[in-house]
């Protein structure tokens, strides 16, 4: 997914990190339970009958500040706000202390991710809401 903000710059968002990094409370909390114990068993990812890699399959503006992604394995409780978006940019550079969301793995791709051509197109009549 690319975000391209008011002040001009562009963010790049892999389907895979945006799943990883989802804001829902199932998720902010399985990173914190390895915040705390690197040893925690991860739970299976997807759903039954998933198969492929892993896309986005739509995604919804929430009011105007934010968005809504359904993921290929089901998962679709995550509300990205604009401001979360910014926080979790791969390319910004990131504080050196452990405060703020962590990936649930290490992130393993490019700094910069190119939109997933299965995806839906982005509507772009509607600009994010700068901070």
């Amino acid at each position: 997914m690319t975000v391209q903000w008011a002040d001009g710059t562009t963010s790049y968002y892999s389907i895979a990190y945006l799943r990883r990094m989802s804001p829902s409370a199932e998720a902010r909390e399985l990173r914190e339970q390895m915040a705390r114990n690197p040893l925690t068993v991860l739970p299976a990812s997807g759903h039954a009958g998933a198969a492929g890699p892993l896309t986005a399959l739509d995604a919804q503006f929430v009011g105007n500040y934010a968005i809504r992604i359904t993921f290929s394995d089901g998962h679709n409780t995550g509300i990205y706000s604009w401001t979360y978006l910014r926080q979790i940019d791969p390319a910004a550079p990131q504080p050196s202390s452990h405060s703020g969301p962590q990936p649930i793995v290490p992130e393993d791709s490019p700094r910069t991710a190119q939109a997933d051509p299965g995806a839906p197109p982005v509507d772009r009549r509607r600009p994010p809401v700068p901070e």
